[in-house]
């Protein structure tokens, strides 16, 4: 590997790896945040619907579309992450590097209209608290086809990632890429399973400020390791 594929190969690693940080932190705008449904009578009725999304209504505009909006504008960095991890793959054929690409590439594009449709959820619950109940079915309506949009799109996005993450695995995992075999253990699922552990032990006041990033948090890790393992294989 040359120095220049070297360094482009570190570089798209390190933007990565802050895209998913600052992605991560716009979970947390939008999501770590707690309330007393009780204090909330016009929500109560809704708890079912709102699955838990009844706590953005506490959620100052700005931080509402400054958590959104991370995410969408985060969203390109990661890409520049999954072109390295094609890279890494690359060795071993395109037909083992090119299916995980094409998989996380759309798992992006998904995720950034997903990240961004949250601003909106706020909004509607935010309405829903404002009226009275004669006047919710409308906003209620609303609220029920945007789950349902969010569902769809979570759907594919997981099945996405999941698929491409076992891809990857499986190549790392047979020896021929740039990754050690040992990064075959690795990857966004089992990142996130990872984290899904530590979590468990952390201090409360940590796993409250870090609601909803598990996801983000793991590529931080995963992004991480590829950079790292490329950067010691130049």
């Amino acid at each position: 590997m040359s120095a220049g594929s070297t360094f482009v190969i570190q570089l798209s690693g390190l933007i990565a790896i802050v895209g998913a940080l600052l992605y991560a932190i716009g979970d947390v705008l939008l999501l770590a945040v707690k309330i007393n449904l009780a204090e909330y009578p016009k929500l109560q009725p809704h708890a079912k619907l709102l699955s838990g999304m009844e706590k953005m209504v506490v959620l100052p505009s700005r931080r509402l579309m400054a958590g959104g909006l991370l995410g969408v504008f985060s969203a390109p960095l990661l890409l520049a992450g999954y072109w390295q991890v094609y890279q890494g793959l690359l060795p071993a054929g395109m037909g083992w590097a090119l299916p995980p690409l094409v998989l996380f590439v759309c798992a992006a594009v998904v995720g950034a209209f997903l990240h961004g449709s949250f601003i909106y959820l706020g909004e509607y619950v935010q309405a829903l608290n404002r009226l009275e109940a004669e006047d919710q079915p409308v906003v209620l309506e609303m609220i029920t086809r945007h789950r349902t949009i969010i569902v769809i799109t979570y759907g594919f996005l997981f099945v996405c990632i999941i698929i491409a993450s076992i891809w990857y695995s499986i190549a790392v995992a047979r020896g021929s890429t740039l990754f050690p075999q040992w990064m075959a253990a690795v990857n966004p699922v089992t990142a996130f399973l990872a984290w899904a552990v530590v979590k468990r032990i952390l201090p409360a006041r940590l796993r409250d400020l870090t609601e909803g990033a598990g996801f983000n948090i793991a590529f931080v890790l995963f992004f991480v390791l590829t950079t790292w393992t490329l950067w010691s294989a130049a």
